[in-house]
């Protein structure tokens, strides 16, 4: 069975509180548990992980790598800042999918800019929570597509 890690960064928690103008209103828990009915109802086992830590983050995606087929990460402000993070993804070679709440590319210029982005398979944002079911939609069909090509 494919096994999905969904990673949100720092503030994430705060989801629902903070600047609802920019994020929505939904709750981390509310996200997660509409990826869980996703997993679901594609087949899929899905874990939801939280860190406000850099070091946390790449931990998780390290160890992802003998255990999970693919990682949709919302890295939040350190899409902005890591290199850590960006060398985590490149030296798992899962695929990964970057989601973000907001368009980042219509926010302030620092925020325009993701590290992450040259090792991600894709970069979905803009759509606020439906973002994250965008990503993990597009992971399953990236993996679903690649294992149809292996041969037996």
């Amino acid at each position: 069975m494919m096994r999905i890690l969904v990673l949100h960064g720092p503030n994430l928690n705060m989801l629902g509180v903070r600047e609802q103008e920019t994020y929505g209103d939904q709750t981390l828990q509310a996200i997660n548990d509409r990826l869980m009915e996703l997993a679901k109802a594609e087949g899929v086992t899905l874990e939801a992980r939280h860190s406000n830590g850099e070091g946390e983050l790449v931990s998780w995606i390290q160890e992802a790598r003998c255990q999970f087929d693919a990682i949709v990460i919302n890295p939040a402000a350190y899409t902005h800042t890591s290199v850590a993070l960006r060398d985590a993804i490149l030296s798992v070679t899962l695929p990964t999918v970057e989601v973000h709440l907001s368009n980042i590319h219509q926010r302030e210029e620092f925020r325009q800019r993701s590290y992450l982005a040259g090792v991600a398979i894709g970069q979905i944002s803009g759509f606020g929570a439906f973002s994250y079911e965008l990503g993990v939609r597009a992971v399953i069909d990236h993996v679903r597509k690649t294992r149809d090509k292996q041969p037996e």
